[in-house]
């Protein structure tokens, strides 16, 4: 499948174990590439700059910084900026208003809404989610 067919997912995401959950269920995807895993909020935001991917899969804590860091990084103001998926184990109210304040596209609690994400970056995908021309 040619890359202007595949939507590029970035995984930030600090357990190692979630990550490669993840990565399986990404694998599994028709027109869904994994692009890469990082665990700090500095790598998240250096891959972003250099890799341009369509979707950001987003824990909150990292190894190194966090989540909302990331978001605050990101300009709202481009058409390159991804879509991004909260996928996190601190589900509080305050911390969905500010990322939902930050322009996330869905919150999702990892032990509740973990099923969801197939669904949505399948959907995500149907939409024709990656932005490379050609």
């Amino acid at each position: 499948m040619s890359n202007t067919s595949c939507m590029r997912v970035l995984l930030v995401e600090d357990s190692g174990v979630l990550a490669g959950r993840i990565s399986e269920l990404i694998r599994r995807l028709p027109r869904v590439d994994l692009i890469g895993t990082v665990d700090t909020e500095a790598d998240a935001v250096e891959r972003i700059a250099n890799a341009a991917p369509d979707v950001l899969i987003l824990d909150l804590r990292l190894r190194d910084g966090s989540g909302f860091g990331v978001l605050r990084s990101l300009d709202r103001s481009s058409a390159r900026r991804p879509k991004v998926i909260v996928l996190t184990g601190f589900d509080l109210p305050q911390y969905r208003r500010e990322a939902e304040t930050l322009g996330v596209d869905a919150f999702l609690n990892k032990s509740r809404d973990y099923h969801r994400l197939p669904v949505l970056l399948s959907s995500y995908a149907a939409q024709g989610g990656a932005h490379h021309a050609g």
